[in-house]
């Protein structure tokens, strides 16, 4: 399930993780930050999801 986090001086981003995976996401704009264990195509879906929830949620 997808945290939001603010850890101090990091812009506002998203942790992703699944068993031995994860990824972070910047949200604005919404990047990839760095990942481990996700297959390219997880991470576009990933990164779609997140694209949809910011604008979703930031107009």
């Amino acid at each position: 399930m997808p945290t939001v986090c603010y850890d101090g001086e990091e812009p506002v981003h998203v942790h992703v993780e699944r068993d031995r995976s994860s990824a972070k996401f910047w949200l604005d704009p919404v990047v990839l930050a760095r990942s481990s264990g996700f297959s390219r195509s997880e991470l576009r879906m990933v990164e779609g999801v997140e694209k949809a929830w910011y604008e979703f949620f930031t107009g």
